[in-house]
């Protein structure tokens, strides 16, 4: 991008969500486009999920500690939305009432890959606490990064097994590796029902390459919303 490039007064937000397996760089792309949409003059808001609000990390907390290994896929669900939810009435939507452009790390995708395909409860029911929880508010674009399953895992334990965190959050990253092949089926069939607002984005090679093929999607919604002239980094 370009610091020349300014967004002219926007009609509306940009809802754009970043989602992926384990250790697939989805954080690291995430942080690289929202530092280059304010290098370019873009008000940007950032959103974690679960555990962007106070009461999302407290969820956070019980959702991803390894010691809570008998929770119950629906107790997982339910928990998620309930962070999902807060974050919606808290950040999201007075966000893009502004007219900022919002970068979340993981949506409702995350739960229709993971409660929806890897535990097995299905898309229908994810889709139904959706409509409850956040009614029809969906990203306008979500980026899935895309790697090797095995080689996601081997990256997140590393970085588990390096951390100095008083509580690490490793649950998930703990399951087999059949779940976790589940939660990438389900983003496949995610991007095969949703093909205009899902893309699966090639994570494999350096960050900079990743980020071009990120910026690639980008930039046309951006153009699009904020009637900007084709913009480039």
């Amino acid at each position: 991008m370009t610091e020349a490039a300014r967004p002219a007064s926007p009609p509306r937000g940009l809802f754009i969500s970043f989602e992926g397996t384990e250790g697939c760089g989805k954080t690291t792309q995430m942080r690289l486009l929202v530092d280059g949409l304010r290098r370019c003059g873009f008000a940007v808001t950032s959103n974690q999920e679960p555990g962007a609000t106070s009461i999302g990390r407290q969820i956070r907390r019980l959702l991803l500690d390894p010691a809570h290994q008998e929770m119950s896929a629906m107790t997982e669900l339910l928990l998620m939305f309930a962070s999902r939810a807060q974050a919606a009435s808290e950040i999201i939507l007075p966000a893009l009432a502004r007219g900022d452009v919002v970068v979340s790390d993981r949506f409702t995708d995350s739960t229709l890959a993971y409660q929806g395909a890897g535990r097995g409860l299905g898309f229908d029911t994810v889709l139904k606490a959706h409509r409850i929880a956040v009614g029809s508010l969906y990203p306008h674009l979500t980026l899935c990064i895309a790697v090797d399953v095995e080689t996601g895992l081997n990256r997140a334990h590393h970085r588990n097994q390096t951390t100095h965190l008083p509580v690490t959050e490793t649950r998930l990253d703990q399951q087999s590796l059949e779940f976790h092949l589940r939660v990438s089926a389900g983003y496949q069939k995610i991007a095969q029902l949703e093909p205009s607002r899902f893309r699966m984005v090639n994570g494999e090679g350096d960050i900079v390459s990743v980020g071009e093929r990120v910026w690639a999607e980008v930039n046309p919604l951006l153009c699009k919303t904020y009637d900007t002239q084709n913009t480039n980094r």
